[in-house]
């Protein structure tokens, strides 16, 4: 699955970051830390974070929808 969407399992808060890092080819605790680093600086990352957790399907949703 190549999609966008919060997994079931390695979920810390949401799976926002797990997701993102599935996505991407990433570890989900480089995107993790990348996020937290990424609160120090002015801007909205809380608010893209809750944006994406209502945005993003969980697993379960995304799999019943590609079939």
């Amino acid at each position: 699955m190549n999609g966008l969407y919060r997994p079931r399992h390695g979920r810390v808060i949401a799976g926002v970051c797990a997701g993102l890092a599935q996505r991407f080819g990433m570890a989900p605790w480089t995107v993790r830390l990348l996020a937290l680093l990424s609160c120090l600086l002015p801007g909205p990352q809380f608010v893209v974070y809750l944006v994406l957790w209502v945005m993003m399907p969980s697993e379960d949703r995304y799999v019943a929808r590609a079939h």
